[in-house]
């Protein structure tokens, strides 16, 4: 362990010192550096990947006394800390650290310490106070305007051009991100076999870009449905300017208020079945399948939480960005499919492909940080860093996965399905 050469320290300074080389003693490698306020410096000077500044006493209560990943983000909030440089590594130290909570000195051996450490301030980004029962048609619609009517000018500052908010496709590690959404749209589109004048449903369309694609593309007659009335204007002024407006529409409408014969050919989810919540999954799959002719095909694109992790502590995600989100394991939501009568014909996991959109996004976001400030705040956009690193994080150990499910709905046992996937790959 490398410290740094520090002359003599009061005996407060002495107690900093003190902690940050017991935290941090057993973590490796040591390639990044510690700043604290006093003037102490720990770690890694030559090239760190990257610096954590410590910029006031009371961050030591988080990360020596009571570390979770909401606690340590809400300390990031505030401002008590800063990372310069790759924040997704960061967090492999957080990860450390929550592991390591259980072992701690006592708080008596620094007695300095405690008197800095009287309050604990409130966050500077309010999370969203639900009401109604949860996972009701009321309190899913705060939830999903809550994350999604801020400003769409915001999420155009890191989103591809197209404003595809979900996971990319990447044929190769160089493509663009504009590309890879590309390759993801029409990659739905052959995994769906959409066809011209198939009847397209895109069950939490957000802004428009699926059922755009699928329209102008491959000639369906593509409906997408949100809860965010920004994103409907968006999508409906973007139809509007391609003359796409006798082959796609955009409504703000929940999925439960949609008439169960309407008879899609195809129907799709990307990103939507996060916010449906575990109780309320076979209703889902029920409605969809209600609302799909027999022969036709769901593809079921969501996030799942691996069935082996175990969170420590609370969710920062689930406060500040995705209020009433729930992840399952996959073999939860393709049980609730088949208990719906869905077929699983087959589940891809994109888990890679999404930590490097992800990546993607968080460079994007730093890149465009005073702009994304002035639009929201810097309390907004302190959130969104975070989340975007802390997720690729998650995606890059295994924690989080993305799959899509092609699920069918068979007409007398025959599912209308080729013998191979090949055409997906041409």
């Amino acid at each position: 362990m490398h410290h740094a050469a520090t002359p003599r320290l009061r005996e407060t300074h002495d107690d900093t010192a003190e902690i940050v080389s017991t935290l941090l003693a057993d973590f490796g490698p040591h390639n990044f550096q510690v700043r604290l306020w006093n003037g102490y410096v720990w770690g890694e000077r030559a090239r760190p990947a990257f610096i954590l500044s410590l910029n006031h006493p009371r961050v030591l209560r988080t990360l020596y006394w009571s570390p979770s990943e909401l606690s340590l983000g809400e300390s990031y909030l505030r401002g008590d800390f800063e990372v310069d440089g790759d924040l997704e590594a960061a967090f492999d130290v957080a990860d450390y650290l929550l592991r390591k909570r259980s072992h701690h000195h006592p708080r008596s051996n620094f007695p300095g310490l405690i008197r800095w450490l009287a309050s604990e301030p409130q966050s500077v980004r309010r999370p969203l106070e639900m009401a109604g029962a949860l996972h009701s048609r009321e309190r899913d619609r705060q939830a999903v305007t809550f994350h999604y009517n801020l400003p769409s000018e915001f999420y155009a500052l890191w989103l591809d051009a197209r404003m595809v908010y979900s996971c990319a496709y990447f044929q190769k590690p160089a493509d663009t991100l504009d590309v890879a959404q590309g390759n993801k749209l029409d990659y739905i589109c052959r995994k769906l076999r959409l066809r011209s004048g198939d009847r397209l449903l895109d069950i939490g369309c957000g802004w428009g870009s699926l059922v755009l694609y699928a329209a102008a593309a491959y000639g369906a007659q593509a409906v997408g449905i949100t809860l965010s009335e920004p994103q409907a204007d968006w999508a409906m002024r973007t139809i509007r300017s391609q003359g796409l407006e006798d082959r796609c529409r955009v409504q703000v409408r929940d999925y439960r208020e949609l008439d169960g014969s309407s008879g899609f050919d195809k129907i799709v989810s990307v990103g939507m079945v996060e916010h449906v919540g575990k109780s309320r999954l076979p209703d889902y799959f029920r409605r969809v399948w209600q609302m799909l002719k027999p022969g036709g095909v769901f593809l079921n694109h969501g996030i799942s939480q691996s069935a082996t992790y175990q969170r420590h502590g609370p969710s920062f995600i689930d406060r500040y960005v995705f209020p009433d989100g729930e992840l399952v394991p996959v073999s939860t939501t393709l049980g609730a499919a088949e208990q719906s009568g869905f077929e699983v014909r087959d589940v891809e996991n994109l888990r890679e492909h999404y930590a490097m959109t992800l990546r993607h996004w968080l460079t994007r976001l730093e890149r465009n940080a005073n702009q994304a400030q002035r639009i929201t705040n810097e309390a907004t956009y302190r959130c969104y860093r975070i989340y975007l690193a802390g997720s690729a994080h998650a995606f890059r150990t295994g924690r989080l996965n993305l799959h899509q499910a092609l699920l069918a709905r068979p007409e007398r046992g025959a599912s209308g399905l080729p013998l191979t996937r090949s055409d997906w790959y041409r």
